[in-house]
């Protein structure tokens, strides 16, 4: 067991999660952490299968005298969003990730911890060891590819549970019981672009944005954070008039994750590179200051590539469309919730752009708990891509997850959290795609309530988990087993 969590309770938690933490498990590579939860499960005589994309369900019988209770799901993701800061050296395809402990909090070492939703899988394999727990019957289902779409819950089969009350473990706020989320869809934009030779005599450079604090898409989307791509674009637009000519454009790497780092590939002319430096200094003091409360990490710099004399470039009238395409998307929150206050309830964020041999590319992700709101804001995105000439992909979705106030499970959840607490528990919804969205519409009559303990920073380098919260919910979420039925 790593040393960062030796002694924490409780103990059969945090020992499944530093197994969990040696298993690579980025989203789409999770066939070896599918196989360790079957493996798990068969090792303790548990019903247990798996189906063709990697989504595994365990069964474990009712406690002595529970077995009229109703059946119970407790649901959690087996894949993990793979971050890391960009000086970090870190394989996620095998590399295990380093835990390290800071006062109250677990953290990993320049990567994400995984803790989403490694705590809600830790906490499963670990009810489905403990014989003395109190509990009617109970099925455990591990979902994948949860971080870049929910297409494991997408292709669950609709005779894959027997269950009609779930608990998912996927929230990160103890004390909060979710019974809502947005649904979401993405918008891509390409261009097909051509390149000339750089022009002759300019210096290549480049220019780069670190330091930012990202976050997840939706948890952190109205929190005022800096996006890469939008400051790099901005810096570029400024670095025009000097002649500057781009070879290269990237930032992002998750649709759903706000970018926290983008650089730009670009060539010069040797007279304009002091004044160069002069408009990043200004653009730095100036972006720094307006995010000075939120992101205050932020780095902008550019430099000289000694050696390099040739390369590629794209074309002019290309990069002027991509320039200003990106300066037209929209990114952040479009519309609060006028019902639930302090709820989000449109946003977009530009996430990622690409560059290719043949071809710039982009990709957002726009979010809302109100459908026509989702067709709303995707148009809108779609339509600054096609009058910046480029190509358009709209996939296809997920839905939303409408609030049941009148929820059995939500009742049982709040008696419980108030009889050992003495307080209400908040009944909240997110804006963020949770899988319950997909699991209500794949087996109707599913009775669902999402719950966790607390974390900060999830999808980026910065994700911690509270260590008390997590012997918290622990205790929450037996109690609340022993009261349903």
């Amino acid at each position: 067991m790593s040393d960062a969590i030796e002694g924490l309770k409780p103990q059969p938690v945090w020992k499944y999660f530093a197994e969990i933490s040696r298993i690579p498990r980025c989203s789409g590579n999770e066939a070896a952490a599918s196989r360790y939860v079957l493996g798990v499960a068969r090792r303790l005589g548990l019903e247990a299968r798996a189906d063709d994309v990697g989504n595994v369900v365990a069964a474990k019988p009712a406690s002595p005298g529970r077995d009229h209770v109703r059946g119970v799901v407790l649901q959690g993701h087996l894949d993990m969003v793979c971050e890391k800061n960009k000086d970090k050296v870190h394989d996620f395809s095998k590399d295990p990730i380093e835990i390290v402990r800071r006062g109250d909090v677990l953290m990993a070492d320049g990567t994400t911890l995984g803790a989403d939703n490694g705590i809600g899988v830790a906490m499963c394999l670990a009810i489905m060891e403990d014989r003395s727990l109190t509990h009617g019957p109970l099925e455990f289902l591990f979902t994948v590819d949860e971080e870049r779409g929910l297409t494991g819950a997408k292709s669950l089969r609709s005779d894959f549970l027997r269950g009609r009350t779930l608990l998912n473990l996927d929230s990160e706020e103890e004390g909060a019981l979710y019974v809502g989320c947005a649904g979401g869809r993405d918008t891509l934009g390409s261009w097909k672009v051509e390149f000339d030779p750089a022009p002759a005599g300019t210096a290549a450079g480049l220019l780069r944005v670190t330091g930012l604090r990202g976050g997840h898409s939706g948890l952190e989307i109205d929190k005022g954070r800096g996006n890469a791509i939008k400051i790099i674009n901005r810096v570029l637009t400024a670095l025009s008039p000097l002649g500057i000519r781009i070879a290269s454009l990237d930032g992002g790497n998750k649709r759903n994750a706000i970018p926290r780092e983008a650089e730009a590939r670009f060539f010069l002319a040797p007279k304009a590179w002091d004044q160069a430096r002069a408009v990043v200094a200004r653009c730095n003091d100036t972006i720094r200051a307006e995010l000075a409360s939120v992101d205050p990490g932020l780095e902008i710099s550019i430099e000289e590539l000694k050696g390099v004399r040739r390369g590629k470039v794209l074309r002019a009238a290309a990069q002027k469309r991509i320039l200003k395409t990106l300066a037209a998307l929209p990114h952040g929150v479009i519309r609060m919730s006028p019902d639930i206050p302090g709820l989000v309830e449109t946003s977009t964020n530009l996430a990622m752009i690409t560059t290719g041999k043949n071809a710039v590319s982009v990709a957002t992700s726009q979010r809302s708990s109100v459908a026509s709101e989702i067709e709303e804001i995707c148009q809108t995105v779609a339509s600054v891509f096609e009058l910046g000439g480029a190509e358009i992909e709209s996939p296809e979705g997920y839905p939303g997850w409408k609030p049941n106030l009148e929820s059995e499970i939500l009742r049982i959840a709040k008696e419980t959290y108030k009889s050992l607490y003495g307080k209400e528990p908040e009944v909240k919804a997110v804006h963020a795609g949770l899988e319950c969205g997909i699991i209500g519409e794949k087996f109707p009559g599913m009775d669902m309530v999402s719950m966790g303990p607390s974390y900060e920073g999830v999808h980026s380098p910065e994700e911690k988990i509270h260590i008390d919260s997590v012997e918290r919910f622990w205790d929450y979420l037996l109690a609340l087993l022993r009261n349903i039925g």
